[in-house]
């Protein structure tokens, strides 16, 4: 599903070129676990906006499912993106505007699926992380637990092939951290490929296969 062939990304920082990730060669087959550990500033999050398709390589070739992604354009990189992963982060970034079924439903609205089948499928969805009776909730009255349910609900809503995890649990108690890496296995379970970055040697060490990065290179691979 996902070759990295000597992928780099180096940024100009002033006068000065940091090297965020040096010549990672990866592949993730479909429905793998993956765990992206390493101490801040060792490449883990320029590793997964790469992987999204958020940010580009300054060198090597990405493929996903066998295609480069070298030459796309931001539009098909964009449609990529839409159909293809979900994201899931830290800090949820739910609209505040919008409640539970709403905030599901806006990446359907983007793409221009219709109203009935949009509120259909977030319906479905919020029922499959355990929210259906908080669908018209709004975020502020939603515990954080809650509201990171709410936010895997929208990044499964497309159907993605993989979904991105950045620190999912780290804004959360023990308990409500514990309910959401169960959700996200069940999902992987399910023939979901699932990466996820995290601080947590606990967390880390339940998926299929951990990478460890250090100074902007993968160490295991």
């Amino acid at each position: 599903m996902i070759e990295l062939d000597r992928v780099s990304r180096t940024y100009q920082m002033g006068h000065q070129p940091v090297h965020a990730l040096r010549e990672a060669s990866l592949s993730i087959a479909p429905g793998d676990y993956l765990s992206l550990m390493g101490p801040s500033g060792s490449g883990k999050s320029t590793l997964l906006h790469i992987l999204g398709l958020l940010d580009r390589p300054t060198a090597g070739n990405y493929l996903f499912e066998g295609r480069s992604t070298q030459d796309l354009s931001d539009e098909e990189r964009s449609l990529l993106r839409r159909y293809k992963v979900g994201f899931v982060f830290q800090f949820f970034h739910l609209l505040p505007r919008l409640d539970a079924q709403g905030n599901v439903e806006l990446p359907m609205m983007l793409a221009g699926v219709a109203k009935a089948e949009r509120r259909e499928r977030a319906a479905e969805v919020l029922e499959k992380v355990g929210l259906a009776a908080r669908a018209g909730h709004r975020p502020e009255e939603l515990s954080g637990g809650e509201r990171q349910r709410v936010a895997i609900a929208r990044a499964i809503v497309m159907r993605p092939a993989m979904v991105l995890a950045d620190e999912p649990t780290g804004n959360l108690d023990r308990a409500s951290a514990g309910e959401i890496i169960h959700l996200l296995e069940s999902l992987n379970a399910e023939g979901l490929t699932l990466v996820m970055v995290t601080h947590d040697p606990e967390l880390g060490k339940r998926a299929r296969r951990t990478l460890r990065l250090m100074d902007g290179r993968i160490q295991n691979a």
